[in-house]
C-alpha cells in the first residue's frame, strides 16, 4: 500500500514562501495498491488537485472518502482536473447525515459556487456512508465516529491485508473529557482506529500551550497525538497543520521528538509513504 500526501494543512490554504517545505494545500491523502496509481482518496481539500500528477494523464476512477464536510476538506472537488473531466468515474462517500447531494450542495451551489455537485464532469455517484466496516477499492475500511465540531465526522482505518493506516484529520478529544493529561480522552473509537497500525495521520493543529484558548475549536494538540501513537505503538505523522504555522515553526515543534519511538514526524505535502 502506498500513500501520497497531497495536502496536509488545516482550515484554509497557506500560500507563501514560508510554507513551501511543508506545503499549503488542505487535507487530501491518496492511497493505491502496490505498483498502481491511487484508487482511494481521503478528503478533497485543495490538495486533491495534486492527485492528477499521479494519474499519468488518465482520469481518476475510484473512490473519495470524506471525513467530514468542512470547507478545507471539500473545496478541491471542482478544481481537480483528474476528477472533473470526461472519463472520470468517482464514488464519493460522506458520513451519513441526510441526503448526500443536498448536504454537499449547501456549500457547492449558487450563489456560493457556480455549479452543483451533479454538474461535475464524468460519472459521479454521491453516497452516504454508515459507521462500521466496508470493502472499498480492494481495501478494508473501518469508519468510526470521532468528536469534531460542526457536523458528523469519521476517522478511518484502511488496510490492504498486509499494512494499515489510520486517518484522523480533525479530532476533538477534549470534547469527551480532559483525559490523563488534560488534552483529551483516549476514547474507545480512537484507540480502535489506531491500535497497531503502521502509521497514524492525526490532527495536530495546536500545541498543549495553545489548546486552552482554543479548546472549543474542535481540534487536537500535538502532545495528544504523540500520546496516542505511544498507546497504539504506531508511527505518527502530525497532520492538519495550523494555517499560520510556518515551515521554521513546524521544524521547531517537531524537533523535541527526534529519536522518539515510535517515530514522530510532521506530515509534508508531497511525501510518499510505502507500507
Amino acid at each position: 500500500m502506498r500513500l501520497w500526501l497531497c495536502g496536509v494543512r488545516g482550515s484554509t490554504p497557506a500560500p507563501g514562501p514560508e510554507f513551501v517545505r511543508y506545503g499549503g494545500h488542505t487535507s487530501c491523502v491518496a492511497i493505491g495498491h502496490d505498483g498502481s496509481p491511487p484508487s482511494l482518496v481521503l478528503d478533497a481539500g485543495t490538495g486533491i488537485r495534486r492527485v492528477g500528477e499521479l494519474m499519468n494523464g488518465t482520469p481518476f476512477r475510484g473512490t473519495i472518502l470524506l471525513g467530514h464536510l468542512h470547507w478545507d476538506h471539500t473545496q478541491g472537488l471542482p478544481f481537480a482536473p483528474a476528477f472533473d473531466r470526461e472519463g472520470a468515474a468517482v464514488v464519493l462517500y460522506q458520513p451519513a447525515q441526510g441526503d448526500p447531494v443536498e448536504v454537499l450542495s449547501r456549500a457547492m451551489a449558487p450563489p456560493h459556487f457556480p455549479i452543483e455537485p451533479r454538474q461535475l464532469r464524468g460519472d459521479w455517484s454521491f453516497e452516504a456512508l454508515r459507521d462500521g466496516s466496508h470493502e472499498i477499492e480492494g481495501f478494508s475500511v473501518l469508519a468510526l465516529d470521532i468528536p469534531h465540531k460542526g457536523g458528523r465526522t469519521f476517522g478511518y482505518r484502511v488496510s490492504d491485508g498486509r499494512a494499515s493506516m489510520a486517518y484522523l484529520s480533525d479530532h476533538w478529544p477534549i470534547a469527551v473529557g480532559p483525559g490523563p493529561d488534560g488534552l483529551g480522552e483516549y476514547h474507545p473509537a480512537v484507540l480502535e482506529l489506531c491500535q497497531g497500525v503502521d502509521v497514524i495521520l492525526h490532527d495536530a493543529q495546536y500545541t498543549a500551550e495553545e489548546l486552552p484558548a482554543r479548546a472549543d475549536f474542535g481540534h487536537s494538540a500535538i502532545e495528544y497525538a504523540v500520546g496516542l501513537c505511544e498507546r497504539a505503538g504506531s508511527r505518527l505523522l502530525l497532520y492538519h497543520h495550523d494555517p499560520n504555522r510556518t515551515d521554521d515553526q513546524l521544524d521547531a515543534l517537531v524537533a523535541p521528538w527526534a529519536g522518539h519511538v515510535p517515530a514522530v514526524e510532521a506530515a509534508r505535502e508531497g511525501l510518499v509513504v510505502d507500507l
